[in-house]
């Protein structure tokens, strides 16, 4: 069949089967016999046939795509989260479409994108996009679901990571390993995650009636974690509200040298992979990333199929991984 497009009308000749069956067959969970699916798969593969999802969506009423939206991807936890909210996409027969849309730039056509692929439903990570579009996706019909966002919108789900126990955990645990002049690293604007976390921080140190101060950094990364390192004078205890910049602070204290590193307890939060590594052993507070992502599409399964439900509020809990820093 060179120089021919395989379609199911062929395959359905080579099988010895109707159209239907052949569709059913690569229909999830739809109903065809052991013998006939054996029949179209092999015929499928002697031809060379690959089923066109995207024409598909354009004839159900429900495609299987699923629009996944991120920002900071240069976060190792965002890689982490994106991992598992795609893993688990496709174990659920979807098929993600990643979308990157960075805190500060417009994400108007990064949303309109999806509505070309038909998608069934959209996630969004924490920053991303600007709230009135989503609440316009929403209005439009297209189910959506939030992580780690703040604004509440009509019929839009949302799951949070515990970020006040996070906060009080970070700030416990310090004090227990006897440091008393505490200080938060935290960026001043955008993030909610990080907005949470460092006032549950403060709040807690001050029924603990121990000192704390804010250290305020333009961006959660790891470049900021440096610098903010020149500016924890007198600090004995740190909490960084992400893993990324707690190992930036970390080599921030190593390069000023005279034992900083080592004066300073420091905890993190997120418990990506870099913070196990032997050059940080970082104390954090694990945000699990595998079980956000199911509560993430639990939600906008059930979005899909009761549209008119009210708007929904999951939180995913943390847990402290107790390492050599704190």
């Amino acid at each position: 069949m060179r120089g021919h497009k395989v379609t199911s009308f062929d395959v359905a000749r080579r099988a010895g089967v109707s159209r239907a069956a052949v569709s059913r067959t690569f229909t999830p969970n739809a109903s065809v016999s052991p013998e006939t699916r054996e029949k179209v798969i092999k015929a499928a593969k002697e031809l060379g046939y690959r089923v066109n999802y995207l024409a598909r969506s354009l004839i159900n009423r429900r495609s299987d795509f699923v629009g996944v939206v991120a920002a900071g991807m240069d976060n190792p936890f965002r890689a982490m989260q994106i991992e598992q909210i795609t893993k688990s996409l496709v174990r659920r027969n979807f098929r993600p479409i990643l979308l990157p849309a960075d805190q500060g730039e417009s994400a108007d056509h990064v949303m309109n994108q999806l509505l070309h692929y038909n998608v069934s439903g959209v996630l969004v990570t924490s920053d991303a996009p600007p709230t009135a579009l989503c609440a316009e996706f929403a209005a439009a019909g297209v189910p959506i679901v939030l992580i780690n966002k703040a604004d509440t919108i009509p019929s839009v789900d949302r799951v949070i990571s515990d970020n006040a126990a996070a906060g009080r955990l970070a700030a416990n645990t310090l004090v227990e390993a006897g440091a008393r002049r505490l200080a938060v690293v935290a960026a001043a604007a955008p993030s909610y995650t990080a907005r949470c976390r460092q006032q549950a921080f403060v709040s807690a140190c001050y029924s603990m009636q121990v000192e704390a101060r804010v250290i305020s950094v333009a961006v959660n990364d790891y470049d900021h974690g440096v610098a903010a390192a020149e500016r924890l004078e007198g600090a004995d205890g740190v909490f960084c509200v992400n893993d990324y910049m707690a190992c930036g602070l970390i080599d921030g204290l190593r390069r000023k040298g005279n034992g900083a590193a080592e004066a300073i307890r420091v905890i993190g939060h997120d418990d990506i992979p870099q913070a196990a590594w032997s050059a940080y052993e970082l104390t954090t507070i694990r945000q699990p990333s595998d079980l956000q992502a199911e509560q993430a599409i639990n939600l906008l399964v059930s979005r899909m199929d009761e549209p008119s439900t009210p708007e929904r509020v999951e939180t995913t809990p943390v847990t402290l991984v107790r390492r050599r820093t704190a």
